[in-house]
């Protein structure tokens, strides 16, 4: 089935060049079927980039999914074309009165930044909030994850003495667990961040189940008792040059960066990166728009409120 996006969105070409299903509202609303509701909260500074990125991900399961687009505040972008926000994403006052299937928060460059001096702080608590009823299952990716073990969990931020940068080994730790099914014992995914998620402490602090990660990256993929909760700590979502690009900038700006671990080709930034974690991306997010959203979601959005003890009730069962 196709992935429903906004007319003229970016996105709708680089996806049809890639062989990949795409449906314009234009064509969606002539269809008689209810397609998953998903709201992407887009923190990143390359927003075009990172819509192609998790839309293409989206994409690969046979739901029909429509996509909204939401920012979290109106200040200019250097990034994006101030056009592409106006025409393509709504602000949360818009929003606020609808349910959604599911609620993506992407990642955002603030590692180094602690919460109270981010400036939309206030805004991003009060969209987890209220994801708690209005959206059936949120999906936190990087620094979301940590945002949201610290609205839902009061876990403070810890921050790595190094960033964490490149293409790491994990361990499957979900026996039968529906969002790892498919899964390798041992599988690959990125990591960019300065975040700190040690296996100890989350599940020491928390009562989250910890489905995959190592000692070395800690906690990668983890889930509430309900499902209703997904924490990401990687970006399984990012393209095979991301990292690199990220590496480049770092190195303009006299950072002094690291390279990318288990990246390069016999570790050398002129050899072409390579994808060795796009399998496993594709099927993440297949299992929790199937098994976490889906399976679990009401037919009619706006009983979801007030289904909310009933889908943590069937998981319980």
């Amino acid at each position: 089935m196709p992935i429903r996006i906004p007319d003229r969105l970016p996105a709708a070409n680089v996806l049809s060049r890639e062989n990949i299903f795409v449906m314009t509202e234009t064509r969606a609303i002539n269809q008689d079927i209810r397609p998953m509701r998903v709201l992407l909260l887009n923190l990143m500074p390359k927003k075009i980039e990172t819509e192609n990125q998790l839309l293409r991900m989206l994409s690969n399961s046979p739901l029909q999914i429509g996509v909204d687009l939401l920012r979290i505040d109106n200040r200019p972008s250097k990034n994006t074309p101030q056009s592409h926000l106006e025409h393509f994403y709504y602000d949360f006052e818009q929003i606020k009165d609808q349910f959604y299937d599911g609620l993506i928060i992407t990642g955002a460059p603030l590692g180094l930044t602690d919460f109270c001096d981010v400036v939309y702080w206030d805004k991003i608590e009060q969209i987890v909030e209220w994801s708690k009823s209005h959206v059936t299952s949120t999906l936190f990716l990087c620094w979301a994850a940590q945002a949201g073990l610290k609205i839902l969990y009061s876990l403070d931020k810890r921050t790595r003495l190094e960033k964490l940068s490149g293409v790491y080994e994990h361990q499957n730790m979900g026996q039968f667990e529906p969002l790892v099914r498919g899964f390798d014992d041992v599988f690959l995914a990125p990591h960019s961040r300065y975040a700190d998620f040690p296996l100890e402490l989350i599940r020491e602090k928390t009562n989250l189940k910890v489905l995959a990660g190592s000692e070395q990256v800690g906690m990668y993929l983890a889930v509430s008792p309900d499902r209703r909760q997904v924490f990401v700590t990687g970006h399984p979502e990012y393209d095979p040059d991301t990292l690199h690009q990220e590496y480049m900038r770092d190195l303009s700006v006299g950072i002094e960066p690291n390279m990318p671990v288990n990246y390069y080709p016999d570790n050398n930034p002129d050899n072409p990166p390579r994808a060795t974690w796009r399998s496993h991306g594709h099927l993440l997010f297949s299992n929790w728009l199937n098994y976490h959203v889906y399976q679990l979601t009401p037919y009619d959005l706006n009983t979801l409120s007030a289904a909310g003890d009933t889908l943590t009730k069937d998981w319980e069962d």
